[in-house]
Formats: structure tokens, C-alpha cells, sequence
């Protein structure tokens, strides 16, 4: 049975690595790789390679302008073809620069197909100036749509912080310092370094494999790599979606090494609109990356997500707090969310809180929590009510689309 996993990132020669590095490992094993980068043309070129070289290539038309719809179109009935063929054994989606690992994993899922691994290659050494930079991927020529309006950085961070596994490029220009950001980041990863497929290096006799249940029996081989074994070691794409959804996310835990640090700052205290409106910009500048919930006082009833990287950040609404909904509708809601609502519980506010966290190095740990303390109701706004924090002024209308 074909196991299909999905190897991508911004960094384009590690992720390159990555995927040559799975080649040489799995025996029947092949990359399929949509080129974006010629959408200007009105088209997307598929090509297909095993370890060898390319094995056979072709073009899908853009649908609706879009570069990145026509691969969601052309890649389901590509890896349908390899899974019949019954020659291949792992079929490497690996992804064009920009695209975001979370879509192209669902598309698999969602056609029934054995999706083992999801995997972002990175260059430690590349990590900051990826998080700093706020280009708008259409400037830097990565834009995957005419209407695309993400940038590097929030790109980039998503990327990052939606795969289980990294694969780190080995790096001259690393340091301790890139590593704590990286570690930071995305504590809950399985890091893994890409070996060079040769040299005294390339091979891994500590990775131990087995193959996913139910996969076919291959010849005896060499040990694999710790690389091959985490694309085949099974992924969850509902249990990855709500570790990126705000109202559960895995945010990181305080922290503090090399120079990087995590400020963790949770409240059960309502901000007032208009300081907070106010405050935005010096806040989504505070550092590298910062993430996670929040709670507005003139809105009582939603769950507000923030994200920022590269100076500039996304507000949205979410959903509803745990604690608008009646009673009946708990039942509806997936046990990840009321585990989570549980965790915040208080006993007037329910889940409503803030808890965002702010990663990088050289931040201003206390002018950073003195401006998000700022931002909060004074005693005697909070002990005012909440009939009176809704005709508070709407600061956010704009940024919400109201």
C-alpha cells in the first residue's frame, strides 16, 4: 500500500536535502514536485523523480488564476496513479516553496490516501531573517495566487509550527542561539538532521524503522535513516488542526537560553479596546513571533486569534469562548476543545482569558508585560460590568470586518 509524505518549507535547498535524503533511503520511493514558479505562464509543471532522476513530467493548468489550486487539482490523481501502479512504496509530496504543509495534507487525507509524515526542512541559520522578513511573498516572487496577501514571515511561521517533524540542514553558520529560537518555536518537534546521502556521514545506524501497519513486506536493507523513519511513522491530521487551532494550540512554555527567550502571559482580565487598538503595532513588533488568544471586553462572547511574525500581525475571530455557548451545544464540541476550556476554567469568566506568547531574542521581557498590563481594564472599568464593557468604543471593527 502507498504511504504518501508531504516534505515542505521555505528554505529550498534544505528541503531539497530532505527529500533526497528519503530517496536514497526508501527503496521504491518517489518525490512528485509541482514547479509554481511557472504559473506566470498559465501553467504548473508536475515532474516525478526517484533516485535516479526524473521519471516522468508534465503540465496541469492554473484553475481560476491560481497556481496553488491547480497542484491541489493535479496531485490527488497523480498519487492515485503511483498507489495502482503498485510499484511505489512512498510517494515524497514535496512542496513548492511557499505552500503550506497544513492544506496539502488535508487534500491527501481527505481522498482516502495513506498520508505517514509530514515533514518542514529547515536551516537553523535561516530561522531569524525568515521571521523578520515582512515582504509580501508576491514581491519576493513566491506568491502562489494573484490574490495572495500572506507574507514570508507569517508563511514561513506556520510552516514551521504545523509539522511534527523538522528536518534541520546541517549548517556552518548555525549557532546556539538559532538553535534555542528554533527549540523555542516548536518544543514539541522531533528535529531531525538530514545525513548527506554520501560521504562517511550518510548513514544513520541508530535509526531503528518499521513500516506502517499494513504495509508491504520489502527485502532486507540497510538501516535507514531517523529521517525515513518519521515519514512513515504516521500522522494525524485532525489532532495536528486542533494543535494549530487557537482555542487549543500547543503554545510554548516560558523559556530562557542563549539569548532567546519566551514570555508566557496568561490573565483572566479583559482588555479595553481602544488601548489595546492603540498598541498593536509596538506589540506585533516585540518580538520574532508571538501567538494565541485573547479576550476583548466590548466582545465577550468571541475568542479572538493573534499572529504575528515579521512586524506585522493578523487578528481574527475564532469561534465562540466555551463559556457563551449553552449547555447542550458541549456535547457538539470536539473533547480537545473542552479539555482545553477546562484548563482556563474560572469560576465568573469560564475559558475567557488571555494567553499569548512572545518568542525571540533580545526582548524587553518587563516594558513588554508593562504594555500588555496596560492594555487591561483598570480596577474600576472591570468592576463596572460587563453591560457596561460593551458600549466601550469598537476599536477593532475595522481590523475584524464588522
Amino acid at each position: 500500500m502507498l504511504s504518501v509524505a508531504v516534505v515542505g518549507g521555505l528554505h529550498a535547498d534544505a528541503r531539497r536535502q530532505a527529500v533526497e535524503r528519503l530517496l536514497a533511503d526508501v527503496p521504491g520511493a518517489v518525490a512528485l514536485h509541482h514547479d509554481l514558479a511557472t504559473a506566470a505562464k498559465g501553467t504548473v509543471v508536475r515532474t516525478v523523480r526517484d533516485r535516479t532522476g526524473i521519471v516522468s513530467a508534465g503540465e496541469a493548468p492554473l484553475v481560476n488564476d491560481c497556481a496553488c489550486c491547480a497542484l491541489r487539482e493535479d496531485l490527488v490523481p497523480e498519487l492515485e496513479r503511483l498507489a495502482a501502479d503498485g510499484l511505489t512504496h512512498l510517494a515524497i509530496v514535496e512542496l513548492w516553496d511557499s505552500v503550506e504543509p497544513k492544506a496539502m495534507a488535508e487534500v491527501v487525507a481527505s481522498a482516502g490516501l495513506r498520508l505517514t509524515g509530514v515533514i518542514t526542512a529547515v536551516d537553523p541559520a535561516l530561522v531569524l531573517p525568515y521571521l523578520a522578513n515582512g515582504d509580501d511573498l508576491a514581491d519576493a516572487g513566491l506568491a502562489a495566487a494573484v490574490t495572495d496577501q500572506r507574507t514570508v514571515a507569517d508563511t514561513f511561521a506556520r510552516q514551521l509550527e504545523y509539522a511534527p517533524v523538522l528536518a534541520l540542514a546541517a549548517s556552518e553558520d548555525a549557532d546556539d542561539e538559532d538553535r534555542a529560537l528554533l527549540a523555542q518555536l516548536h518544543p514539541t518537534a522531533h528535529k531531525v538532521l538530514i545525513l548527506p546521502t554520501v560521504g562517511p556521514q550518510a548513514t544513520d545506524p541508530q535509526a531503528a524503522v518499521a513500516e506502517p501497519a499494513g504495509a508491504e513486506p520489502v527485502a532486507a536493507e540497510p538501516a535507514r535513516s531517523a529521517l525515513a523513519a518519521a515519514a512513515l511513522a504516521g500522522f494525524d491530521v485532525e489532532a495536528a488542526a486542533a494543535a494549530q487551532h487557537p482555542a487549543c494550540a500547543l503554545l510554548p512554555a516560558e523559556a530562557d537560553e542563549c539569548g532567546v527567550a519566551t514570555l508566557v502571559w496568561h490573565r483572566c482580565r479583559p482588555f479595553h479596546p481602544e488601548r489595546l487598538y492603540a498598541a498593536l503595532e509596538d506589540l506585533a513588533c516585540a518580538a520574532a513571533r508571538s501567538r494565541g488568544r485573547f479576550w476583548l471586553a466590548d466582545r465577550p462572547d468571541t475568542l479572538l486569534h493573534w499572529d504575528a511574525a515579521g512586524g506585522a500581525l493578523c487578528v481574527e475571530g475564532a469561534g465562540p469562548w466555551m463559556a457563551s455557548l449553552p449547555d447542550a451545544a458541549w456535547d457538539l464540541v470536539p473533547p480537545v476543545r473542552r479539555a482545553a476550556a477546562a484548563l482556563d476554567w474560572h469560576p465568573e469568566h469560564g475559558d475567557r482569558c488571555q494567553h499569548l506568547v512572545f518568542t525571540s531574542p533580545g526582548r524587553d521581557r518587563d516594558g513588554l508585560e508593562l504594555l500588555l498590563e496596560s492594555c487591561l481594564l483598570t480596577d474600576a472599568e472591570f468592576a463596572a460590568g460587563r453591560t457596561a464593557w460593551k458600549r466601550l468604543p469598537p476599536a477593532f471593527d475595522i481590523l475584524l470586518e464588522v
